[in-house]
């Protein structure tokens, strides 16, 4: 990346980030006055989507200072607050017990080099809990390994602080490795861009971007330019991120499809279909062939808005072109047929499913048995809760009660005994689902 583009993108980040503060006066060179309408392009992009604002920094010591709701917040928004002092401790000790049990494990080499999974799910618990002290903890404790001169062993670790949005512990890390005689490549500079995106910490990125590829003689690469673009996607500004696809080609990178399914999905969520025609239109220039994840966006954003005929059409050109579908692309489709009460067009996408060699999960056959039961047709309720008990899906307990007492109603008492004791027979439902009372 060029030192005049990473001024460029620096601009651009600072007034989406802060869209009051224009520079009065731009310096007369090429560069800036080009720059101008770039800025003034994410100003109003910024002003004039309905993305949500980012959320208020707040003064409580056990949150970062960005809002993001990731890992480290949502807990909050959908969980009830403990309320007595007992269960509290209890929590903490078992949350200590986890960090003792976790440093423990790092012992090993063997753990150390292979569970990834096992260092992510123990940081989710952690930041669901807001203990942000205790992620970097155990992460503070990894430095006393070999492993931390790897420079792969220090992404992990940026990411999980970026994943807990824990970004100014991030950077530390980052700017710590030359000591920790770890190496820096665009490998630990995308994972600092990552963690500054999951942070929503966008005034920190165009910091990096105008600062750490010249000074650390580092290249920014696709999934630099990617992250970037996910970036202005979440806050609003699309015409900058459309624009950042030709910046790429500037700096002698390719975009890729990711970075047209970053821009795609974004665009249609936001119901921007002009704006998504244009980055369609990028993709066809630049010989980017799209996949399932490309189309699937659009579909649910015309079924969303009601256009289900528009949606299929969308499905066959996919068999047109020879792209397959997958599992979200028919949960689209059957959630339209089913939220506008077409039980038959519903089931028939259904049945294409096995046809596709794509086979449903727990979201495609809770929408479809809840709809069915409403409709009256339990057999086929039924003959969905069985799909669901043989692949393991959960598809709630709630569903196949509602099986159960609808099949109880229209005498097929049978029927019903036989769903309740297949439900048993797997520990997954045994303790909920039972026989109506009056039975």
């Amino acid at each position: 990346m060029s030192s005049s583009v990473c001024r460029r993108l620096h601009g651009l980040f600072a007034t989406a980030a802060k869209p009051t503060s224009l520079p009065k006066t731009p310096q007369p060179t090429t560069t800036t006055t080009s720059l101008h309408g770039l800025f003034a392009s994410a100003q109003t992009t910024t002003k004039t989507t309905s993305i949500p604002k980012t959320p208020k920094r707040t003064t409580t010591t056990s949150r970062q200072k960005h809002g993001k709701p990731t890992i480290a917040t949502s807990l909050q928004k959908n969980s009830k607050p403990t309320t007595t002092t007992t269960a509290k401790t209890t929590n903490n000790k078992t949350l200590l017990a986890l960090v003792a049990k976790f440093k423990k494990s790092s012992e090993s080499n063997r753990f150390r080099h292979g569970s990834h999974k096992a260092y992510l799910k123990t940081v989710t618990r952690l930041a669901l809990a807001n203990e942000h002290s205790l992620i970097d903890e155990i992460l503070q404790h990894q430095k006393q390994y070999p492993n931390i001169t790897s420079e792969g062993f220090v992404v992990r670790l940026i990411s999980l602080y970026g994943k807990s949005a824990m970004f100014d512990h991030a950077r530390k890390l980052f700017d710590e490795m030359p000591h920790l005689k770890c190496e820096r490549t665009v490998m630990s500079f995308n994972a600092l861009l990552s963690a500054c995106v999951y942070s929503k910490r966008f005034d920190m990125i165009s910091e990096l971007l105008s600062e750490l590829p010249e000074k650390l003689s580092i290249r920014p690469d696709t999934v630099s330019y990617n992250t970037v673009t996910k970036a202005f996607c979440e806050m609003g500004s699309f015409d900058s991120a459309l624009a950042l696809v030709n910046e790429m080609e500037k700096s002698g990178v390719e975009p890729d499809l990711i970075t047209f399914n970053t821009l795609l999905d974004a665009l249609y969520k936001n119901n921007m279909f002009e704006e998504a025609e244009k980055a369609w239109g990028l993709m066809r220039e630049k010989n980017v062939v799209p996949n399932g994840r490309t189309y699937n966006p659009k579909i649910r954003a015309l079924v969303a808005g009601n256009r289900i005929s528009e949606a299929v059409q969308v499905f066959q050109e996919m068999g047109s072109k020879g792209v397959k579908p997958d599992v979200f692309t028919f949960n689209a489709l059957i959630k339209g047929f089913c939220d506008h009460g077409y039980l038959e067009e519903a089931r028939h996408w259904y049945k294409e499913m096995g046809k596709n060699d794509c086979y449903p999960d727990p979201v495609t056959l809770r929408i479809l048995g809840n709809f069915a039961c409403k409709e009256g047709e339990f057999e086929f309720a039924l003959e969905l809760c069985k799909e669901a008990i043989t692949r393991q899906c959960n598809t709630g307990v709630s569903m196949m009660q509602l099986v159960v007492d609808g099949l109880v109603k229209e005498s097929k008492v049978e029927e019903a005994k036989e769903l309740v004791e297949l439900g048993k027979s797997k520990s997954y439902f045994q303790y909920k689902l039972e026989m109506p009372s009056d039975e």
